[in-house]
């Protein structure tokens, strides 16, 4: 699988490989991409069944983390800094976990080792009740999605998956709903179990006014990541690389402490 990707930076600094969260692509860390890129070579990548990346089943963290792998090899990548969100979060974990030799340093985003149930079903029947061959506009999509999903701002991350068909006949998903839906399940369970461990420099980002991580869960990151350090940006929700995006930048950067040698 050929995974799509995005880079900034100069290819000189070191290698920071960033992964997306569910139903999100690498289109959604262009700023902070670039933001990032003054202080490390950034890959932001495309997970498989999302953005310009190729559909394929299974949706698994294992296969999400082979693909990478193969990836990481075709760029002559031995090892990276690793950053993930919400899903990617979880991928990094594992990566982290099984595989520490190709980590350089961890930053998990607003996530945690456990599992989120139901977290994503009512987007799901959202999204399959639009009739996309029929579908005039862009905003009559954010109409059709209103009732069941009223916050605004996920409805428009939502719609950053709906693209125009090839053939100009009405609109089409670029992200699998089907691969999804199948395995969403797995997606919401902790991706490592409780004998995992990284010893490895750790960075947990969350946002204060997040419910995806609580105090609760500082627990559960000690346990599997001794090393890490939590940072709360207070003020932020589930996106601080959107919401708070200099702030988000100078943890990264402040962490990870990139040199010429990396």
């Amino acid at each position: 699988m050929e995974l799509f990707f995005r880079e900034y930076g100069e290819p000189a600094k070191p290698p920071l490989i960033v992964f997306h969260g569910l139903l999100g692509s690498s289109r959604n860390w262009q700023a902070a991409g670039t933001d990032l890129g003054r202080f490390f070579r950034v890959y932001c990548l495309d997970l498989r069944n999302h953005g310009k990346s190729p559909h394929a089943f299974p949706h698994s963290y294992r296969a999400m983390m082979n693909d990478v792998f193969r990836w990481m090899d075709v760029q002559g990548l031995g090892s990276s800094h690793f950053l993930g969100h919400s899903m990617g979060g979880k991928l990094a974990m594992k990566i982290a976990c099984e595989r520490p030799e190709r980590l350089r340093s961890l930053v998990v985003v607003d996530i945690a080792p456990k599992r989120y149930p139901n977290s994503h079903d009512s987007e799901y029947e959202a999204m399959r009740l639009i009739d996309l061959s029929a579908l005039p506009s862009r905003m009559a999509a954010d109409r059709f999605l209103a009732d069941a999903v009223p916050d605004r701002g996920k409805r428009q991350f939502l719609l950053t998956n709906l693209a125009k068909r090839e053939d100009g006949n009405g609109f089409r998903w670029i992200v699998n709903l089907d691969a999804l839906e199948k395995n969403q399940r797995e997606i919401e369970e902790s991706p490592i179990g409780p004998d995992h461990l990284f010893e490895g420099r750790t960075l947990f980002i969350v946002g204060g006014r997040s419910d995806y991580f609580d105090e609760s869960d500082n627990s559960l990151v000690g346990r599997s990541f001794p090393n890490a350090i939590v940072k709360r940006i207070e003020e932020s929700g589930h996106n601080p690389h959107f919401e708070f995006r200099e702030e988000f930048v100078s943890l990264v950067a402040k962490f990870s402490k990139p040199t010429e040698g990396g």
